[in-house]
């Protein structure tokens, strides 16, 4: 049970930490906690770099998904 809802957390949340953990290749709870230790550290500032993160994530994604074809007018 608890394996499922943290599969479902770290698939319906956005992703960055994830994302970028996979990109650095070390685990994205490590970079989880570490986003938490720096967020408590500098009063929650690395919350707006969180969010601007997950938008870039979110374009990207919407983006591959529309990719249009010579016959779509």
């Amino acid at each position: 049970m608890n394996l499922s809802i943290r599969s479902l957390v770290e698939s319906r949340v956005f992703g960055v930490c994830a994302y970028l953990g996979e990109k650095m290749g070390i685990a994205g709870r490590s970079v989880r906690l570490y986003f938490i230790y720096a967020s408590f550290l500098t009063f929650g500032s690395p919350v707006v770099i969180y969010l601007a993160a997950a938008f870039w994530l979110n374009l990207r994604a919407y983006l591959r998904r529309r990719v249009l074809s010579v016959w779509d007018t």
